[in-house]
């Protein structure tokens, strides 16, 4: 199965869900933005939840299957189409060889994730097939993908994507009736980020981390897959002094100097001299992954065991997804 990339859009990459044993040689995560998005497009296949897919950043990406396909897409900024009809995600697709398709418009959001049965066939660099621009690590090349470029998958096959693929094959389009509910593993508030205090959120006075809590933030024009610059009350310190170079992580929120905020994503360093105000629960990063300029957020605070909780659960969920549709056809 491989696909050529007709027009790549704005900044498609190969992603799984990243490198996360060399943080202490300053490698950093990278990854799918919305890891979510990213293992409902791998489990709704039958694929692990690791596996490659193609991070699209909006729409204006296009590519034709050189061979008969098994794809999946899912996500909130993009959903596939031919030239004359619009093509349901979150499920599986069998797309015939020799069809053009495009990513239009779709949802709120602002990345997508096409997973193909066995997973893309990428090299390993340092445990991950994520693509890391900065250093050129990683991906097709350590780059963004372009036009003529051919990707294939790499041809592992579990039972479940077999299964699928003998169900749906044929001389057309074609899917099941049923899909993913991407929904139902998002809070009902998606405005609402859960965040729990950082290490130095009392180094601020209590006016700002009282409206931390009550007064929302828009997302700046100047966020990438770096980090996030947040629009909003500025934050006063009362603790004055240099913070040496301390861990952070995807989630983490800092305060700048001059009081603003930003808010790193998966392609953030591995440390940071910035004050931590905040760390986004892990669960809700799918959310943030989402955002783009100008959309509006707040944070509610909750502690760190009920975050840990959300997330256990939540990769519980996940588990159980996969285990249905294992059953559904095995």
């Amino acid at each position: 199965m491989k696909i050529r990339i007709k027009r790549a859009g704005l900044m498609a990459t190969i992603q799984d869900l990243g490198r996360h044993h060399y943080l202490s040689q300053g490698v950093p995560v990278s990854g799918a933005m919305d890891s979510l998005s990213a293992q409902i497009a791998n489990l709704s296949l039958g694929n692990d939840a690791n596996d490659a897919v193609i991070e699209f950043t909006q729409s204006g990406a296009s590519f034709v299957t050189e061979e008969d396909m098994l794809i999946c897409l899912s996500g909130a900024g993009a959903c596939l189409k031919t030239e004359i009809r619009r093509l349901p995600s979150h499920r599986p697709l069998f797309v015939p060889a020799g069809t053009d398709l495009y990513l239009e418009n779709a949802g709120p959001g602002t990345r997508s994730y096409l997973a193909v049965a066995g997973g893309w066939h990428m090299p390993d660099v340092l445990g991950s097939r994520s693509t890391y621009i900065t250093a050129r690590l990683g991906g097709l090349d350590g780059r963004f993908l372009k036009e003529k470029d051919v990707i294939k998958s790499t041809g592992k096959l579990t039972a479940t994507t077999k299964a699928i693929w003998n169900d749906l094959k044929g001389n057309a389009i074609n899917y099941p009736k049923w899909s993913v509910a991407r929904e139902l593993f998002l809070p009902a508030d998606t405005s609402s980020i859960r965040v729990m205090r950082g290490r130095e959120f009392n180094w601020f006075d209590n006016a700002s981390t009282s409206s931390f809590f009550s007064n929302g933030y828009v997302l700046g024009h100047n966020s990438n897959r770096m980090g996030y610059q947040l629009q909003g009350k500025s934050m006063h310190r009362v603790i004055e002094g240099e913070l040496l170079s301390t861990a952070v992580t995807p989630g983490t929120i800092q305060v700048t100097n001059n009081g603003d905020l930003v808010l790193l994503m998966t392609d953030c360093q591995t440390t940071g001299g910035y004050p931590r105000i905040a760390q986004v629960a892990a669960i809700d990063l799918p959310l943030c992954a989402q955002l783009k300029p100008g959309d509006a957020i707040n944070f509610k605070e909750i502690s760190w065991k009920e975050a840990e909780k959300l997330y256990i659960q939540h990769q519980l969920e996940l588990r159980k997804l996969a285990e249905t549709i294992k059953q559904r056809y095995c």
